[in-house]
């Protein structure tokens, strides 16, 4: 199928549609959403956002014109990606977890790197090697920008995660499992390397209300708080390289990451 570009502005923010744009990675066609700040003449950088079919609901474009506009944060042209399979695209690349899910995320994150990001940078007013560059997303989305900037820090110097689904794991609960199943604990942990990238994480007190190890914290706090812990381990510093920002009553939906991502996009991009 033919790629389709609609276009709709508002006084700060011009959006693109992007549509049917084909990915032989992921053999399916990709659509996508930029939001593209007007009147600059620099090369910005760019945000990735899994779930881009999320952005209306989570306010997306709406965050960025009111910072641009309170003058909060650097202009940055936002890409949302929208997801296809995501229980097989989004995961830890080479690395399915227990029930085989996350099969195809070393080709997600293939079709980001080789595919979507040449083609943006030809076509828009992108900076592929802006100090800024990042990558986020929702729950496995968040999974899976964490392992996609941590495979690729020369692309993206920053990462965000809103509920991230750190419970990935090798085993089920109820086949032997141990916090050490986690596989993206395990990746963090035992990599070689340090990759040259900050790290933003948010989690709710209401995301969900498991509690394996019955230590009063829910699962996804506690998953969480172990992911930093573990990049603390490697060497990054609190505060300066990782971030981690609970919010109250936060829960497991769009509402509560459109109340998050204001603070994310401060840290990501304020001046």
């Amino acid at each position: 199928m033919e790629e389709t570009i609609n276009q709709k502005s508002t006084d700060l923010i011009e959006k693109y549609e992007i549509r049917n744009v084909y990915s032989k990675e992921l053999s399916r066609d990709v659509d996508v959403d930029l939001y593209v700040p007007k009147g600059y003449n620099e090369l910005l950088p760019i945000l990735i956002l899994n779930d881009g079919q999320d952005s209306k609901a989570v306010k997306v474009q709406q965050t960025l014109h009111k910072l641009i506009e309170a003058n909060e944060i650097e202009p940055v042209i936002i890409v949302n990606v929208y997801a296809g399979d995501r229980l097989q695209e989004y995961g830890v690349s080479g690395k399915p977890d227990y029930a085989k899910r996350g099969n195809r995320a070393i080709l997600y994150n293939e079709y980001i790197v080789h595919h979507l990001l040449p083609f943006l940078s030809y076509t828009y007013p992108i900076n592929l090697n802006h100090p800024k560059n990042a990558i986020a997303g929702y729950s496995l989305g968040g999974l899976s920008a964490l392992d996609i900037a941590w495979n690729n820090p020369n692309y993206f110097k920053q990462v965000g995660a809103f509920s991230g689904s750190f419970w990935w794991r090798k085993k089920a609960l109820n086949n032997g499992y141990t916090d050490a199943d986690r596989i993206m604990h395990h990746k963090i942990k035992t990599s070689k390397t340090k990759p040259d990238v900050k790290f933003w994480f948010q989690a709710g007190t209401q995301d969900e209300i498991a509690d394996r190890n019955n230590n009063g914290i829910i699962d996804a706090i506690d998953d969480t708080l172990d992911i930093v812990s573990e990049l603390i381990k490697k060497g990054y510093k609190p505060y300066r390289d990782v971030v981690y920002f609970e919010m109250v009553q936060g829960e497991h939906n769009q509402k509560t990451w459109a109340k998050a991502m204001p603070t994310f996009l401060k840290w990501a991009f304020g001046k």
